[in-house]
């Protein structure tokens, strides 16, 4: 060894899941490495992200359902504290 930095064969850029060409990032959806052939931009929203063709034939390019599963998932911690917060009272005024 000659105390240098050694190459590896993954040292390059990350590789587009669908053309092996250099991936631009993930998609906003499965978070998979794509190239700007292989994406398409999501529509409605602060934002512009990018999904792959794949997710955009199965889901759309609505990110929709993204937000509605984390509404979802606030609400259910709410209904939780909820209910644990009238449990201890119940069990406070016996």
């Amino acid at each position: 060894m000659s105390g240098q930095l050694q190459h590896v064969d993954d040292d390059g850029p990350a590789r587009c899941s669908f053309c092996q060409e250099p991936a631009a990032g993930p998609c906003a959806s499965c978070e998979r490495p794509v190239c700007g052939d292989c994406c398409t931009l999501t529509e409605g929203g602060v934002r512009v992200w990018a999904v792959c063709l794949e997710c955009d034939r199965k889901k759309g390019r609505s990110l929709s359902g993204a937000w509605g599963g984390l509404v979802v998932w606030l609400v259910g911690i709410l209904v939780v504290l909820a209910a644990a917060t009238a449990l201890m009272g119940w069990i406070a005024g016996r």
